[in-house]
């Protein structure tokens, strides 16, 4: 299977770095493409076999796959102007640009080609991605490949488009709510007296319990809220504080106001 991938930013980059240095592809069988020479370079250095190449687009015709990975406003002018080296009638294209649809997609390739749409986040560069996949004329088998190239970047799920919005904002949007929390712990460590750099370890390893409980258990989360709240003690006396300041409304406000629908 040979991929080309049109942007080797942070996305396209750390796509190509991730499964080449995974299982389902070799180096050698990825292109990356971009206009920036620093990009193709920092490429070129991963070291796994990854051909980069400055605005060469011969790849993408021998390509069984092609990620688009630029700018939203690059999507239509790229495709376009590089139509007659897709053959849409067989490859699989994938877009990770935001906001750009499946109906967007079909109408700048073709309403017979098979697209997909993808949100990952940036946990991508360390292969612990949370995937989302739509895709339009795809097949189970189609479907099947896209999860499986990305699931080696962490999970991907199979989702229906109108969800897009929802898990942008629980998803893309989330990691750095989950680092604002993290720094606002570290703040209060740092109140009570623990320095800020052993505060920060504190919190990370908290969380990763946390979450490796959830998943080992499969359990709801109020679940293991309830084995550490002693009636009386000082864990519930913590959680009631945080929910009078309104913790789970301003999570619950934050996701709705992000959520681009």
């Amino acid at each position: 299977m040979k991929i080309s991938i049109i942007g080797g930013g942070n996305m396209g980059g750390a796509i190509a770095y991730g499964l080449s240095s995974g299982k389902k592809v070799k180096g050698e069988d990825i292109t990356v493409i971009d206009l920036n020479p620093q990009n193709v370079e920092a490429v070129k250095a991963y070291g796994t076999g990854v051909q980069a190449t400055t605005n060469d687009y011969s790849s993408v015709c021998v390509a069984d796959v092609v990620i688009l990975a630029v700018k939203p406003w690059l999507i239509k002018p790229v495709l376009e102007e590089h139509r007659g080296k897709f053959d849409f009638s067989k490859q699989v294209i994938i877009s990770i640009a935001a906001g750009i649809t499946l109906a967007q997609l079909q109408e700048y390739t073709s309403d017979k080609a098979t697209v997909f749409r993808l949100i990952p986040n940036t946990a991508i560069a360390i292969k612990q991605s949370m995937t989302f996949v739509a895709s339009a004329n795809a097949s189970k088998e189609q479907e099947e490949l896209v999860l499986s190239i990305f699931a080696e970047l962490g999970k991907a799920i199979l989702i229906n488009e109108s969800q897009f919005g929802a898990v942008t904002s629980l998803s893309s949007c989330g990691i750095a709510y989950a680092f604002r929390y993290i720094r606002a712990a570290m703040e209060g460590g740092v109140e009570m007296g623990i320095p800020s750099g052993q505060a920060k370890e504190i919190v990370i390893q908290t969380l990763r319990g946390a979450i490796e409980l959830l998943e080992a258990n499969g359990s709801h989360p109020e679940v293991e809220i309830d084995k550490v709240t002693t009636p009386g003690g000082i864990t519930i006396k913590g959680l009631n504080e945080m929910e009078h300041a309104g913790f789970t409304s301003a999570v619950i406000r934050g996701l709705k106001a992000s959520n681009p629908k």
